[in-house]
């Protein structure tokens, strides 16, 4: 059977499986079950199916995500990321379109806590979007202030999704985290630019109000509230740009700041621990799902050829290597308007990486630039998760044509950033390069 035949078999079939409804890992493990009886062999295949998911799994390098989820879930069940709202809201003034460069700016902090975009995106929208609507913001601009920057959680380290990317591309973990701080400080940036320049041009969409002016003492004296949350952070990033710990170890230190803050804050009990503890098991039980399926996956695609044969046709284009990059880009963002992130991932890293290896593309600037077009998949309609997060706390009028239209210039800056990416590379790399 030809390498094309059984390429349009297997990703077809993946199609099928997932547009009926099936969840992402156990749709993959289907695929992989049926494929491995009919290619490997029978029962001698299943053998090397389950040898071959027991090796995934084992791999010391996936120590980082239970953690970093572990993290995420306290700083987000605990309720601690609250104070950032005050602290960065008494230092922006009467800024045109304050309280949307306030979601942009507390993104960002959340960002560097929890590392879950969808979490981010609910919990801005529970706490920002009334407040908007009641100072007069359109929905035009409201509703991307907290979709857009919420996909800041997938760039700034600790990103669940990128220890996910870097375990099943064979990306060093902690290089691919610590590159998307510059990046992922750019991109905030950006989108803070944004929303003060169509305010400014615009003043209706997003309305001027009063604001009690704040002595620089009292706003200095309110940062204080970020300072445990800074700790954490410190524990997280600095110890690993330091070199004084693996992602790991920076994850378990992290997560153990966690609990400390939260305890310090009186907000540990019972109930707490219950809620983080069954939310740390079902995102990790998931994740380990999926790389144990991507594992057989990427050798049923090695075994049958279609990698290595993607390879050789993609290498013998007349295309430029950057002009390879960008096809693949683009074969993300198509998928990202019908499938989430994981699924993406684990369809095209297979084909991509031994594109990316072929072409000496930079492994830590291809999986930064791939991270950013996930991003994008979250959000680009019909399907991206983010817009149907932010459905389910929107306003009960809201319609889902005013989200697709509101998450479209966010979509643009991450356009933009992948452009700057591709275009000066230092961008991702410098970070990382200081690792050694």
């Amino acid at each position: 059977m030809d390498w094309q035949v059984v390429m349009l078999i297997i990703f077809g079939g993946i199609m099928v499986v997932l547009l009926s409804g099936m969840p992402v890992a156990f749709a993959f493990m289907l695929i992989n079950f049926v494929a491995v009886v009919l290619l490997w062999g029978g029962e001698r295949g299943l053998s090397l199916y389950v040898l071959g998911m027991r090796t995934a799994l084992s791999n010391f390098f996936l120590l980082p995500i239970p953690m970093f989820v572990l993290l995420g879930e306290v700083i987000f069940q605990s309720g601690l990321g609250g104070n950032m709202l005050d602290v960065v809201d008494k230092w922006l003034g009467r800024l045109p379109g304050r309280l949307g460069v306030v979601a942009v700016g507390w993104a960002t902090l959340l960002a560097a806590t929890t590392g879950v975009n969808m979490a981010t995106a609910a919990m801005l929208g529970k706490v920002l979007l009334p407040e908007m609507e009641k100072r007069g913001y359109k929905r035009t601009l409201s509703l991307g202030c907290i979709m857009g920057p919420g996909g800041l959680a997938m760039i700034i380290p600790p990103s669940g999704l990128a220890v996910l990317l870097g375990a099943l591309a064979e990306i060093p973990i902690g290089h691919l985290l610590v590159a998307g701080i510059v990046p992922g400080v750019l991109m905030a940036a950006l989108m803070a630019t944004y929303i003060i320049g169509r305010s400014w041009l615009q003043p209706s969409i997003a309305p001027r109000y009063d604001v009690e002016p704040e002595p620089l003492s009292k706003k200095i004296a309110a940062t204080v509230h970020l300072i445990p949350l800074a700790v954490i952070i410190f524990c997280v990033l600095g110890i690993m740009l330091l070199g004084y710990a693996t992602p790991t170890e920076a994850a378990a230190v992290g997560a153990t700041g966690s609990f400390v803050l939260a305890a310090f804050k009186r907000r540990l009990d019972r109930k707490l621990v219950k809620k983080v503890v069954i939310g740390t098991i079902e995102v990790t039980v998931m994740i380990f799902m999926v790389i144990a399926g991507a594992s057989t996956f990427s050798q049923i695609l090695a075994y049958t050829g279609v990698s290595n044969h993607l390879s050789q046709f993609a290498v013998s284009l007349s295309l430029p290597p950057l002009g390879i990059m960008i096809c693949m880009q683009i074969v993300l963002l198509f998928l990202g308007c019908f499938m989430d992130p994981v699924s993406i991932m684990m369809i095209t890293i297979p084909v991509f990486m031994p594109i990316v290896r072929a072409l000496h593309f930079d492994l830590i600037w291809f999986g930064l630039i791939m991270l950013i077009s996930l991003d994008v998949g979250f959000l680009t309609p019909p399907f991206g998760m983010t817009l149907f997060v932010m459905k389910g706390v929107c306003p009960p009028d809201t319609r889902m044509n005013e989200i697709y239209k509101a998450a479209v210039p966010f979509i643009l800056i991450d356009f933009v950033a992948i452009i700057l990416i591709m275009t000066f590379p230092v961008v991702a790399l410098w970070l990382p390069g200081l690792m050694g």
